[in-house]
Parts: C-alpha cells; structure tokens; sequence
C-alpha cells in the first residue's frame, strides 16, 4: 500500500475531487444496504401471509428509485476518480518528457530507447490503474465490507455474522502472499517488455543495414526469441494474478456453506427468521465484491507500485549539464576562445583532448580537420555544452559559456551534426523545425542557400512532400542539405557543419559554401571535416591528432610545411583528378 503514500502529492493536489468521489462511493455503498432489507421484509410478509398488492408496489418503487439514485451517482464518482487518474497519467508523461529533454547525452548513451518508451507507456498505464481502480478497489472493498458486515452484526445475527467470516484471515494472508511474487514478476514482465521496446526499435530504425547484410531471417527468429521470452514473464504474471480469484471463490463458498448450514438451525430454533437469512445471504452476496476487490487491490497495488519505482527512480536522476547560478539569458556574441588543458568523457580513463588553445575572431571562419576520432567533434560539443569542462574555459565574446543560460547559448548556435536526423513530416516543415513560423518564402531561401532547392523541385509535392521517418525518401546527400537549411534559417551566430557535406558531390560542396561566405560574412562558421576542399577557404583552420593541435594556420601556410594536411590535400586532389578522369 505505499504506493498510496507515495502518490499523496497527487491526491493532496486534487483532494477534492479525490474526496467528492469517496464521498460518492461510500454513498452508495450505504444505499446498498437498503435493498436486501426490502427483500427480506417482503420474504417475511410473504411467510405470515400479510403481503398486500399495494405494499408489494411500494417497495418495488423503492427499489427502483434506489436504482436509479445509484446509477447516477456511479455516473459521477467514475468522471471524479477516473478523470483525476487520466490527468495524473498525463502529468507523469510531461514530467517524463521535459526530464528527457533536459538530460545530456550521457544519460541517453547509458540508457536504451526502448526501456525510456516502455517508461513512458505501460508503466505509466499501471500507475493511472493505481489512481483509479486502486483507490476504487481500497474505498469500495473498506467502505462496502464494514458498512455490510456492521449492518449483520447489528440488525440481523451477530453470531451468524462471526461464523461466516470465519474464512476471512486465510484470504486475507494468501492475498498478501501473491501480492509480493506479483510485485517481483511484474518487474521482471516490465523489463521484458522494454527490451522488447528496444529490439523493435533498433530493427525498425536499421531495416536499411538488416537487408543489406541479409539478415532478415536471424532478426525474425532473435525477434521471436524474444518475444517468447516477454510472453513466457507475462504469464508468469497472469499465473499469480489468476490465483486471487479462485482463492477468493474458495472463501465466499465456504462463507456461504457456513451461513446455510447454521443460518437454518437458527431459522429452525426461530432465532432468526426466513426474511432475516434471505437478507443476510444477499448481505454476504454483497461482500463477495469487497473480498474480490482486496484481492484485486493487491495485485493493482503491486503493479503500480513496481511501475511507480521505475519512474521515480528515471525523475530521480539529476541533469548534469545546468544553469550556473546567476548565469545570463543573453545570447552571447563576438570572438570564441577555446582554452582547453585536458578533457575526458565520463567513464573514460584517457583524455580526448589535451592542450587546446584557439581564438576565433567574430565573423571569420573556422576549420577543424584531422583522422577519425582524433577529438573534431568533440570541441563542438563543448561548445554546445553536451558535457562541461572540468578545468579550462570557452568564451564568447567577454563572456565564459558556463555563465551564459543554456537557453541562450544554444540560441547563438545552429548546429548540423554529422548524423543528421528528419522528422516524419514534410520537407518545409522539417526546415522551419527550428523557426516554425518562417513563411514560405524563408523556408525556400534556406533551401536555396542548401543547394536542395531544385530537388526539392523534382519531387512530386515539393515542399510538401513527407519525408517518412528519419528522412528514409531522400538520398543521403539530400538529407544532409535539408538539415543544413534547417540550420541557416535560424540566422544564428554561430554556425556549425560537423562533417555534414560528405554526402554531396564536390561540384555542390562548392556552391553550398560559397552561399555560406556570401550571407554569412559578419557571423561565424566552424566547419569540420574530411574533404580538405570544404576548409581551405577557411579564415583558421587547425589539425587535430590525438586530441592535440598538431597544425594550425591558414590553407595556404599549411600547404607551405611538410605536415599531415598537405599530404591529406594533395591525396585527396589526385583522387579527385582520377574521378574526374575516369568519369
């Protein structure tokens, strides 16, 4: 039952619906009460031969008026209760999402997809059962078995009463019982299911390198594999929950064996007349719901409970990139200074980067080059601040990003990674992603400046045309010229590429950054890259090793000392001179 307390913040905020439906349930839990009392005064007229058509009426009137009171009031206690968990539900999702959109990437890169969906969709289904049936369950089950079994005690047999509870503590202890395997196994069941998630996820997202490497059939059958393995938890849950209601039938039939049995001797011996058994059998008929439901509520409990840890334990954990107290909302403007002694990824024993020192005057252009993984990417997600500088500072302009709000720094910066990414909507729309209410005309200068423009033109829809998941209509190249108009509508300081024109012809690389040095002239652009052609016209470009700067300088200085970015160059320009000759 801690889940009760641990959702009191909830009910606390809306205590009064909360307790306008209680109020409502334990109403008709006492309205109850009076229709076997009709009952089992018709039943005696009936005996003593003193029942008139007019009383029958009457009481069926009563009955029938007791009805519809009830519906009524069951309409109302629903919308309370089942209204008030629907919203609980919806503010757990939005408490989920905005905690997800907070975390840095170190969060995700420890966590799976589908285990933050499966979080986020059966989980929170289990905590919203627990705000609606389970409060049902715990009022209704209090409310309706002590209001019954008072009304037994005091105006029927009170002996008779005694002895047909006497089954009571067995259910009582067994409930218990399979409440603590069902808490265990729904756990177990929840992460079935979110690695399940996961699988479904990954396939769907990769269905591209699954066909190419021909593994359709082994993804089927490790799909299947697992697959069985969430069913086979899942009935693990179904055989403890299919124990509470055979259980509880045992005990209502033996209540009702007692009752029969001694509910007639003392008919026999006149302590109790036929009219008095008649009602206290439909009393316990009526128990049969409260003894039901507290079986009910353990395994709701219980699964709201396993539910509730996983989702407090994921809101639990604290973002590790925040807002510096007293920190600016200023979008931050002028020369960038990278000052860098040594920096490591979290988990990491070595460094990514040692000894970074540049300076990039407002307007200019920056390049960064060097091998895979040698630490190009790694200076730019510092500067969006994806992970902070234990020691070493970035400035921009006077100001240290760390005493800028993170809402403005990541204003000042467009960004276009290297795995670029689309939203399953039209091509407009996914390039106003960033300033949704740019115009048509806005949308269609950066698609220009991207050099998209006149493949946008060749599709059937133009710039209406959906793009599927991830962008899985377009060529590669047209993705990446997508994603950089995305990023130049919003105008920003600071623009990024990183590495995101590997996927263009030279001929379009060429046209692509000739736009960018023609509108973009007074703002800042750092580039990374592979192609030595996408930087030298750079206004510094610096060659990163290992994490350390080996070479920096201007295109033509660098082409001037024997290093790794002249023989890269000129690598790359014989490559290009044998297309071009081949072609």
């Amino acid at each position: 039952m801690r889940v009760f307390l641990d959702l009191m913040w909830y009910f606390r905020a809306h205590k009064w619906r909360y307790m306008g439906g209680i109020s409502i349930l334990v109403l008709v839990a006492v309205l109850g009460l009076i229709p076997p009392q009709i009952v089992g005064r018709v039943v005696d007229a009936i005996t003593r031969h003193t029942l008139t058509r007019g009383l029958l009426v009457r009481w069926v009137l009563y009955i029938f008026i007791i009805a519809v009171v009830v519906y009524v009031l069951r309409f109302f206690w629903r919308v309370l209760l089942f209204g008030a968990a629907i919203e609980l539900s919806t503010l757990l999702r939005r408490q989920l999402y905005a905690h997800f959109s907070i975390m840095s990437p170190h969060f995700f890169q420890g966590r799976r997809i589908g285990d933050l969906m499966a979080h986020s969709t059966n989980d929170i289904q289990a905590i919203e059962a627990t705000g609606t049936d389970g409060i049902l369950t715990l009022v209704d089950s209090i409310t309706t078995g002590t209001t019954v079994i008072l009304t037994m005690v005091l105006t029927l047999n009170w002996k008779l009463t005694i002895i047909a509870l006497v089954p009571l503590p067995f259910m009582a202890w067994a409930t218990s019982f399979y409440g603590s395997l069902m808490h265990k196994s729904f756990h177990l069941a929840q992460a079935a299911f979110a690695d399940l998630n996961d699988k479904v996820q990954e396939n769907f997202s990769g269905v591209r390198v699954v066909k190419s490497f021909g593994q359709e059939e082994p993804e089927i059958k490790s799909f299947r594999n697992l697959s069985q393995y969430v069913v086979d938890k899942n009935i693990a849950v179904a055989k403890i929950d299919a124990l509470f209601d055979p259980t509880i039938g045992v005990v209502v039939a033996f209540s009702y064996l007692l009752t029969i049995a001694f509910g007639s001797v003392f008919v026999v011996h006149r302590t109790m007349t036929l009219g008095n058994l008649t009602t206290f059998t439909m009393y316990l008929g009526q128990l049969v719901w409260p003894m039901m439901a507290f079986g009910w509520l353990f395994n709701i409990v219980e699964r709201g409970h396993a539910s509730y840890d996983r989702v407090r334990a994921l809101l639990a954990i604290k973002p590790d990139i925040v807002d510096k107290p007293g920190a600016v909302n200023r979008i931050p403007s002028g020369d960038m200074e990278f000052s860098i002694p040594h920096f490591k990824y979290p988990e990491s024993q070595e460094d990514a980067l040692t000894d970074i020192s540049i300076r990039l005057p407002q307007g200019r252009t920056l390049g960064i080059v060097g091998k895979t993984g040698s630490g190009k990417s790694t200076l730019v997600k510092l500067l969006m601040r994806e992970y902070d500088l234990e020691e070493g500072n970035i400035r921009i302009g006077s100001q240290s990003i760390y005493d800028t709000t993170l809402d403005a720094l990541r204003q000042a910066v467009a960004y276009v990674p290297e795995d670029h990414f689309l939203f399953s909507t039209s091509i407009a729309e996914n390039i106003a992603f960033g300033k949704p209410a740019a115009d048509r005309k806005e949308v269609e200068w950066a698609a220009r400046l991207a050099v998209v423009d006149e493949d946008i033109a060749t599709l059937t829809e133009g710039y209406a045309t959906v793009v599927g998941e991830r962008g899985v209509t377009l060529s590669g190249g047209q993705k990446q010229r997508v994603s950089i108009a995305r990023a130049l509508l919003l105008d920003a300081e600071i623009l990024i590429l990183d590495d995101c024109l590997s996927a263009v012809d030279a001929r379009t690389e060429a046209r692509i950054l000739e736009n960018l040095r023609r509108e973009r002239k007074d703002r800042t652009t750092v580039i990374i890259a592979h192609r030595m052609s996408a930087v030298e016209q750079a206004d510094i470009i610096v060659v990163v090793d290992d994490g350390r700067i080996v070479e920096s300088g201007t295109h033509e200085e660098l082409l001037s000392h024997d290093g790794w970015y002249r023989k890269t160059y000129r690598q790359q320009q014989l490559e290009s001179m044998i297309e071009e000759g081949g072609a």
